[in-house]
């Protein structure tokens, strides 16, 4: 497919290479396995932390930055990722993403200590940051505004659904007939497979002059990082320690430059005009809360079916199997349910049954049975799930100006991330403070109280839903027609 010019301020545009054959369907799928194995990365390791903290000696709070190193470089690197395929074409980074991805999934996989795997994931983190918008914005340069890219961003956003359930069930049972390692020793592969492909069909896009804003990305970065360590150390020293205080206030204080360096940028990473849509500043709010929610729910409840239940990883991760199921089920008819019912209905929907499964899940204790208190509203988790996130992701990139698509991608990941390294630091904060005295109980006091706050902050997701997008959503909709 052809890329049409983009008009930019910083100078001149050069035409994208247009040799590759035009195939929409291959582009797409080339697209969503490469971002499925990004998305795989984030919830894999699940299943097998009990597996790490025995071998490498992790505490219950030192274990949650297994997750949050990637998830912090990737969030805040996001942003600087999407200009760097502004910059240097989108299919050329695409490349350069799967390389460093694939390298340092090896990397992972043959960790020896507590460091160097924490080390390592936050360089998987650099991957991603550069993957996921070059593939978003290749996938909105590919398909036009309206039915063709609601239908892509379906099965895009199906990618994310999917490779979150399932990455828990391939990495229980890796890591219970192999070893927690070869879930990311798969990459090495699929990594090389994907550039193969990505050479041969994936189309160059427009490369446009201009320059790195590096004080936003350093802003960006740096002050994420520092909310997301005081909300951790504030689990082990309490929220009124020094140190803590000092980080989250450092950490306000960074993000308050970073709007005032982007305010000022000849070009900056994140346009504050992409705000100035009710839309999509709704969606922002509303995936950064909604994927906080998901995070939590993944990190605790896998503990709880192997520290309460006593399961096997396999086990425990064959226990996500309803709400993978029934989450691909949706997912699979949301192009049809989006013709048919609309985004604005698929949507709502889709929170509000994400919200009510998370509330039915947070009331788990010892003694609660799989298949009514946990495999159920795993299932209407799966099904809101399926539902919410493609129409979600359209309405935090519709109306994006071409010149802003790049930003505009990275800054739809990026609330992502940081909403999922937010919330789960404040979610394990408020799981530390649970303490029954035997292990077990501990695991299900935990469990409930995380996902106690999960659901919280998932009903919050709704309510930004219900009150901000959809009514802006309705109104651009009418204008249009």
């Amino acid at each position: 497919m052809r890329a049409a010019p983009l008009s930019t301020a910083g100078g001149t545009t050069r035409e994208p290479d247009t040799t590759a054959p035009a195939r929409p369907a291959l582009i797409l799928a080339i697209i969503c396995v490469s971002y499925f194995m990004v998305i795989l990365d984030n919830s894999i390791v699940f299943t097998a932390l009990p597996q790490i903290r025995d071998a490498m000696g992790f505490s219950q709070t030192g274990l949650s930055w297994i997750t949050n190193a990637y998830v912090l470089v990737f969030g805040g690197l996001l942003l600087l990722g999407a200009r760097a395929g502004d910059l240097f074409g989108h299919r050329r980074m695409f490349l350069f993403s799967l390389i460093v991805f694939s390298v340092t999934s090896l990397l992972v996989g043959a960790a020896q200590t507590d460091w160097w795997l924490i080390g390592a994931r936050a360089l998987q983190g650099v991957g991603a940051a550069v993957l996921a918008p070059s593939a978003l914005s290749l996938l909105t340069r590919s398909f036009a505004e309206g039915r063709a890219r609601d239908r892509a961003m379906a099965a895009y956003s199906a990618v994310a659904g999917i490779g979150a359930a399932l990455g828990l069930v391939v990495g229980g049972l890796v890591a219970d007939l192999i070893s927690w390692r070869a879930g990311f020793l798969l990459n090495v592969p699929i990594g090389v497979l994907m550039m193969a492909l990505a050479v041969r069909f994936l189309p160059e896009t427009v490369r446009q002059q201009g320059r790195f804003d590096v004080p936003g990305a350093l802003f960006a970065t740096l002050g994420s990082t520092s909310l997301v360590l005081g909300i951790v150390e504030a689990a082990d020293r309490g929220w009124t320690a020094g140190f803590t205080v000092v980080l989250l206030v450092a950490g306000a204080v960074v993000l308050g430059l970073f709007v005032l360096a982007e305010r000022r940028a000849v070009q900056p990473i994140v346009p504050l005009r992409l705000f100035a849509s009710r839309e999509r500043g709704g969606a922002y709010l509303a995936r950064m809360l909604y994927m906080g929610g998901m995070m939590g729910f993944f990190f605790f409840t896998a503990q709880f079916l192997q520290g309460v239940y006593d399961w096997t990883p396999l086990r425990a991760g064959l226990a996500f199997l309803p709400m993978t199921l029934v989450n691909f089920a949706f997912a699979v008819a949301g192009p049809r349910l989006l013709d048919r019912v609309g985004a604005s209905v698929t949507l709502g929907t889709g929170t509000v049954l994400t919200a009510i499964g998370m509330v039915w899940l947070s009331r788990l204790g010892l003694d609660t049975p799989y298949a009514t208190g946990v495999a159920l509203p795993m299932a209407v988790i799966g099904a809101g799930q399926g539902l919410a996130l493609a129409p979600l992701t359209s309405s935090g990139v519709a109306g994006v100006s071409p010149a802003d698509v790049g930003a505009g991608s990275g800054l739809v990941n990026t609330v992502h991330q940081i909403g999922s390294a937010l919330s789960l630091s404040i979610l394990t904060a408020l799981a530390a403070a649970v303490s029954t005295g035997t292990a077990a109980a501990d695991i299900a006091d935990r469990t409930g109280t995380a996902l106690t706050g999960a659901a919280v902050l998932l009903v919050l997701a709704a309510l930004a839903v219900l009150t901000l997008v959809l009514p802006a959503r309705a109104s651009r909709t009418s204008r249009i027609e």
